[in-house]
């Protein structure tokens, strides 16, 4: 079998631009101005939302990477997985997808219609339908979707909403990039290495239906600028200070990064989110700062709320973990 990640020079969330450049490059850029647009780059969010009336709104996104495993049904279900839950992650429902490839033509067809067939159950499972895309010739494989989903114009959520004295929660463990990482290098057992594939393609719907009645002030979903990258872009645009108080981990993460292993999306991470950060171990910034492909989400919402959160997650059989709290001030703290 060809060795997809052979062929690319960095995969996953970690091929994500630089967001210190990214946010640099779109400075300025802002759409013509629309009643309609309740969401654009002003500021810029996990994905576009147009309101078509007073009860619809549509949610539209576009994501799509390099492999960052070499089995071909198990990139194109994360690579679905990680664009569906930008749709998910602004309170919508997806609706409908349309894949974005680029391969070498030398290629094997069974091998991309392996990508394709499990993308397309991926979307199924997430209530939508695959109904076409666009495919060029491209050295290195690239596969993603864009993906256009429902929202109420009420029901949107934001990244740039949190509230000081909300409590913050994340709905997937850490340390994906990491975990891959030492796999390769045969620092991560092969169970450790299914358990992080396991997350990357669990969809974060579920998530999403449990969170919905607790209208929460804030959520964004965490991929490639880590955990610390996005929560200094919750900080930054909701005008708060995030103080992150727990980091929970995969297994084998934290011992990759005490062998010193960083993913490529790790020092661009580190110099877009500068954190405070006294005293904590290396290791754990690490964490923090690992690209995650496909991960949960970032919630704050109400602290009066959070027990209450706990409970209907832990009903359901859903991972949830308190991370931290927001605080009047600027940046993001680590303790």
């Amino acid at each position: 079998m060809t060795a997809l990640t052979g062929l690319t020079a960095g995969g996953g969330c970690a091929a994500k631009y630089s967001a210190a450049r990214l946010e640099e490059l779109l400075k300025g850029f802002v759409p013509v101005e629309a009643e309609n647009l309740l969401v654009g780059l002003s500021p810029a969010d996990d994905a576009a939302v147009y309101k078509l009336d007073e009860e619809r709104a549509l949610v539209f996104t576009v994501d799509f990477f390099p492999p960052l495993v070499d089995d071909p049904a198990t990139f194109g279900r994360i690579a679905a997985t990680n664009a569906l839950n930008d749709v998910f992650a602004m309170g919508g429902t997806p609706l409908l997808a349309l894949s974005i490839a680029a391969f070498p033509e030398e290629l094997p067809t069974e091998l991309l219609g392996a990508i394709f067939a499990a993308a397309d159950e991926q979307v199924r499972a997430a209530g939508a339908l695959l109904a076409g895309g666009h495919t060029i010739r491209d050295a290195e494989p690239k596969y993603g979707l864009a993906v256009v989903g429902t929202v109420h114009p009420d029901g949107v959520w934001r990244k740039s909403t949190a509230r000081p004295g909300d409590a913050l929660f994340l709905t997937k463990p850490l340390g994906t990039g990491l975990v891959l990482a030492g796999h390769g290098r045969e620092l991560v057992s092969d169970e450790a290495f299914a358990a992080a594939v396991s997350w990357m393609t669990t969809l974060n719907g579920a998530a999403a239906a449990a969170l919905r009645p607790f209208s929460p002030h804030a959520v964004t979903d965490v991929t490639g600028f880590g955990l610390l990258g996005h929560a200094h872009e919750m900080a930054e645009r909701s005008g708060v200070r995030i103080r992150i108080d727990a980091l929970p981990a995969l297994d084998g993460a934290i011992e990759v990064a005490r062998a010193g292993v960083r993913t490529g999306g790790d020092p661009r991470n580190r110099e877009f989110a500068p954190v405070d950060a006294p005293g904590v171990p290396e290791e754990l910034l690490a964490i923090g700062y690992d690209a995650q492909t496909a991960g949960g989400f970032l919630i704050s919402l109400s602290a009066d709320q959070a027990l209450s959160l706990q409970s209907e997650f832990r009903a359901r059989d859903l991972f949830l973990e308190r991370v931290g709290t927001v605080e009047a001030g600027e940046g993001v703290a680590v303790s």
